[in-house]
């Protein structure tokens, strides 16, 4: 007997704000087929023809977790970003609908405290995140900046001049200032991963991988 749910490739995203709305419409360009739900009906009218589903409903109030079972989920993400009280809510009613796999965003350090506690397995700090990507980018040196939670990053950067003309194995970047020069890139060329004999010119753009501190210090090289 089939299983009463909608579809395999389901994602359920709560919350049609400016994140929630954000994710839910990059799932869609993926092909996954997103539930979406929203507690403001006007909200929630205004996307009816944007995803697969969209559900009018306070998924803070208990009777959501029966919603939640019926439509069995294996991927949910909580997008509201105007209670924390409701965001708490939602996530706890995913959490006792046994969802596998929770994403949620937190409003603060607090929120997102009470969100890992809950059970949540994956708490977002979209706004925080940002802050400190743009502090690492305002210099100028680095044109993109991803940083993992263990101090570890991947970063976009300009050649050194001491770089350009030299193969990585000539310039010996490792191992003078601990990070790795995973790939380069041209414009008008595609990526190509960085090996021994790569050379550097000036119109390359590095992708370097490395502790955080080490790679600022080596962006910092003339």
């Amino acid at each position: 007997m089939a299983r009463n749910k909608l579809f395999e490739d389901d994602v359920l995203v709560i919350g049609l704000g400016r994140f929630g709305s954000a994710v839910a419409m990059e799932l869609t360009k993926l092909g996954h087929r997103v539930i979406a739900v929203e507690r403001n009906n006007a909200l929630a009218e205004s996307y009816v023809n944007k995803f697969a589903k969209v559900v009018h409903a306070d998924m803070a109030q208990a009777s959501a977790i029966d919603m939640i079972r019926a439509a069995e989920p294996k991927i949910a993400v909580v997008g509201i970003g105007s209670s924390v009280e409701s965001s708490v809510l939602a996530s706890a009613n995913l959490v006792d609908a046994g969802v596998p796999s929770i994403w949620a965003k937190a409003l603060s350090q607090e929120h997102k405290r009470i969100l890992d506690r809950i059970g949540v397995h994956h708490v977002i700090s979209p706004e925080s995140d940002a802050g400190r990507r743009v502090a690492h980018l305002v210099n100028g040196r680095l044109l993109d900046y991803i940083e993992f939670d263990d101090g570890f990053a991947i970063v976009k950067i300009k050649p050194p001049s001491e770089t350009i003309g030299f193969t990585l194995e000539q310039s010996q970047i490792r191992r003078k200032y601990g990070v790795t020069v995973v790939g380069v890139k041209a414009p008008g060329e595609d990526f190509t991963y960085a090996v021994p004999q790569t050379k550097v010119s000036q119109h390359h753009m590095l992708i370097v991988s490395g502790p955080t501190e080490l790679i600022e210090r080596f962006a910092a090289r003339p």
